[in-house]
């Protein structure tokens, strides 16, 4: 019975500010329970704007022209993330001339990174790259460099960025998810079995993460 884990799978996109607060809440509950050893955690993918062109969109006028917002509300809404980052200490450095960028290469990158076992160190680079560091993480060479940062050789992710059976498999997921419902992100899955969806508070996710525990009598 020791070696049984509760399977997490975590969708979301990189350029999603509320992902990586979701995540750090989630992480948090993991920690206080002490349950490092007892979840197996893989990123998922979801475009948050799959027909994104390669030169991006200003920030600002993307979320105007997604949402309505206005420029009061994008900066409260900024001043907003960037608190609840900071909650669980990570930095959001937003700036003007930011822009909402294609992500599809980043995924493609994450898929190969979990097969080396280096997914959760590429995607918490890629939120990093992109929120804090101002990085344009749909730029080949952005995403080269990030790879090498967690021991991905720049040949592996060149390799893994032209391979279209790999790209083909990052379609297939987003639309697999897609169909099962999944409309928002993050969303969290516990064994494939029930979902939390939302930056949660860690109290949520902590009651949940209890709950499968005692289902699977870890």
């Amino acid at each position: 019975m020791m070696n049984k884990k509760i399977k997490l799978d975590i969708i979301s996109d990189v350029v999603c500010p509320w992902c990586i607060v979701g995540f750090n809440h989630l992480n948090a509950a993991i920690e206080e329970l002490g349950i490092q050893d007892k979840v197996e955690i893989q990123w998922q993918p979801f475009e948050l704007n799959p027909d994104m062109p390669p030169e991006g969109e200003e920030l600002r006028a993307h979320v105007a022209r997604k949402y309505g917002s206005s420029r009061e509300d994008s900066d409260r809404a900024r001043a907003n993330i960037t608190q609840a980052g900071a909650n669980y200490g990570f930095e959001f450095n937003y700036f003007d001339q930011m822009k909402m960028v294609n992500t599809f290469n980043a995924h493609v990158l994450l898929d190969y990174a979990h097969s080396v076992d280096k997914q959760m160190a590429l995607k918490m680079r890629l939120f990093s790259a992109f929120f804090s560091e101002q990085k344009d993480v749909s730029n080949q060479k952005v995403l080269i460099e990030e790879a090498n940062a967690v021991g991905i050789s720049t040949e592996q992710a060149l390799a893994a960025l032209n391979n279209d059976e790999i790209k083909q498999k990052v379609r297939s997921l987003e639309a697999q998810w897609q169909q099962l419902g999944v409309n928002g992100v993050p969303t969290v899955i516990f064994n494939r079995s029930s979902a939390l969806t939302g930056a949660q508070p860690q109290e949520n996710f902590k009651q949940v993460l209890l709950e499968q525990l005692a289902q699977a009598g870890i």
